[in-house]
């Protein structure tokens, strides 16, 4: 919408898609205690269903003719600070779900679910832009979200009552307790500086790549769906692989592989002519394998690691750090692509983003060949 629609600059999408995520360094760490102190079940209903109006305003504005950049600005604003809250409350809910031991279990189940949405959303996405533009495609997405909160109310077990966090019941405390949790373990802080090193060069390259894809590869939005799909099928074989590939190479090596596959966003400049969607397809396969794996083994490692009662502060805490350098590297690549170009903007973006694996062979993580023993509660 925004670069076709609206004929958006590079500038201009680096800043909507930093507003998608501006909420987690903003808010984030308040959002974990509060959600110490909260049943997460409702807040995933919740925020699902603020999601749904937000998305519902975009093909209602475009039917009414008033569709402007300050409304996705908005949009992406309301979805990003949902999703903090969402995904706080989510990571802190499984352990409340599943046992301890089956956490990997858990979030590798999760995974396969997402990665086989995310196969078959970006190609039905594509056709419903083609047949109808994206204004109104989006109304799809709004009756996904809300079968979502349908689903979610469908969970008939009973969450744990709230813990007391100890005798002292002070919201800064507290706020320090969980920013603890993570500088106190150097397990955590490594991952934590790996994933938003990531983080930040991937959303450097992707600001460069809407533009590239479209305006000099000459990429339509009704089959760039497939180059996503091809990538996402990369992303179903890695969660489907992640147990054996631990299993069979270590924790730490896994995890160091896994990350390191960034390097392959910079195949997406090979892309040229009628192959162009195929080449991205491949840069997006590559990189994708590894996600899976790597979110597998670090989230249950952190969560592992982590008495559930700071289950929500270590998780917010952790967001904050890893998307919070998620809109840094939205401004720096949409600035980039102003004064730099989109070429040198993705080669840097790919490299920083590929270099992460850094984090995990210096530090101790590298060293660990399966998950920890559970923290106690």
């Amino acid at each position: 919408m925004a670069v076709f629609a609206l004929q958006a600059t590079g500038f201009q999408i680096g800043v909507i898609e930093a507003l998608g995520f501006i909420a987690f360094p903003v808010l984030g760490l308040f959002v974990g205690v509060w959600m110490d102190r909260s049943r997460r079940r409702p807040i995933l209903i919740a925020m699902d269903l603020v999601q749904v109006a937000a998305l519902a305003t975009v093909p209602a504005a475009f039917l009414f003719g008033v569709l402007g950049l300050y409304q996705l600005y908005a949009v992406s604003l309301a979805m990003g600070t949902t999703t903090l809250f969402f995904d706080v409350a989510y990571q802190s809910y499984l352990p409340s779900l599943v046992g301890r031991h089956q956490l990997v279990e858990g979030n590798q189940k999760l995974q396969i679910s997402g990665s086989a949405a995310q196969v078959m959303g970006p190609t039905i996405a594509s056709a419903l832009m083609g047949l109808f533009g994206a204004p109104q495609a989006v109304t799809a997405d709004a009756l996904g979200t809300m079968a979502a909160a349908m689903l979610l109310l469908s969970i008939r077990k009973r969450e744990p009552p709230i813990e007391s966090a100890g005798t002292e019941r002070h919201f800064f405390a507290e706020m320090k307790e969980g920013i603890r949790v993570i500088t106190s373990n150097k397990l955590l802080w490594t991952q934590a500086g790996c994933t938003g090193t990531s983080n930040f060069g991937s959303n450097m390259f992707n600001v460069a790549l809407i533009l590239f894809a479209y305006r000099t590869l000459g990429i339509t939005p009704s089959t760039i769906g497939l180059a996503f799909s091809l990538g996402s099928a990369g992303f179903l074989l890695g969660a489907l692989v992640s147990s054996r590939v631990t299993s069979y190479l270590g924790l730490g090596r896994t995890v160091a592989i896994s990350i390191s596959g960034n390097f392959g966003l910079l195949i997406a400049l090979l892309a040229s002519g009628g192959s162009a969607v195929f080449v991205l397809g491949l840069a997006f396969f590559v990189s994708f394998f590894g996600v899976p794996i790597y979110n597998i083994n670090m989230v249950s490692l952190r969560q592992i690691m982590t008495p559930n009662r700071l289950q929500g502060r270590m998780n917010a805490t952790m967001r904050t750090i890893i998307w919070g350098t998620i809109p840094a590297g939205s401004f720096v690549g949409g600035i980039m692509t102003v004064s730099l170009g989109l070429v040198p903007t993705m080669v840097a973006g790919g490299v920083i983003s590929g270099s992460a694996f850094l984090w995990v062979v210096l530090g101790p993580i590298y060293r660990l060949k399966k998950q920890p023993e559970p923290a106690n509660d």
